[in-house]
Formats: C-alpha cells, sequence, structure tokens
C-alpha cells in the first residue's frame, strides 16, 4: 500500500487563493466547523463511513481531508482509501498550519 500522499498548507492556501475548486472534506466536529472553516464539506469523522455512499466525487478525484492539527484526517483518509478512493490528501499540520499562515 502507498504511503499515505499529504498536503502542506502552503499549497492549499495557494490553491484556494488562484480560485480552483477543491474537494475539501473536513472531518470535525459540527461545532468547530462553525467556529473555523476554510469551505468544503463538513463531515465528522464519526459519520464519515455512513455518509460514504452519499458522497458525490468519482473515486479517482482529488479529496483533501481537514481538521484541526491532521490526526483525525487522517483516519479519514484511510477509510476512504479503504473504500476505494485512490487520490486522497491529508492536510498535513491541519487548520492549525493554515491559521499560522494568515
Amino acid at each position: 500500500m502507498q504511503p499515505h500522499r499529504q498536503i502542506k498548507a502552503t499549497e492549499l492556501i495557494e490553491r484556494l487563493n488562484r480560485g480552483e475548486s477543491l474537494n475539501l472534506i473536513d472531518v470535525r466536529e459540527v461545532i468547530e466547523y462553525l467556529t473555523y472553516n476554510i469551505g468544503g464539506s463538513n463531515i465528522p469523522l464519526s459519520k464519515l463511513e455512513s455518509t460514504l455512499n452519499s458522497l458525490s466525487y468519482n473515486k479517482t478525484d482529488e479529496i483533501i481531508v481537514i481538521c484541526k492539527v491532521g490526526l483525525r484526517s487522517e483516519t479519514a483518509q484511510t477509510i476512504l482509501e479503504q473504500h476505494g478512493y485512490s487520490n486522497v490528501r491529508n492536510l498535513s499540520g491541519g487548520l492549525i498550519a493554515v491559521q499560522k499562515l494568515k
């Protein structure tokens, strides 16, 4: 199995600033998402597996999973990969890394 692919906060911010349309899944709890987010779908990690069938992504689409520090999103990345998603990237350092750049 290939090692988990990551995306650095600097690359993510650059791509968002260029106006790229990215498939972001924020796997934090709803209250965390409402407190601070950079967009994307909010699917808490605890609900991810039960909502996989309703995701509108192709299995080959780039999907970037994000959380506060990168641990929950790494778990989400594993879940998505186990269900056949082949281009999942984890935000390295999570939203904490993004906030440090702003």
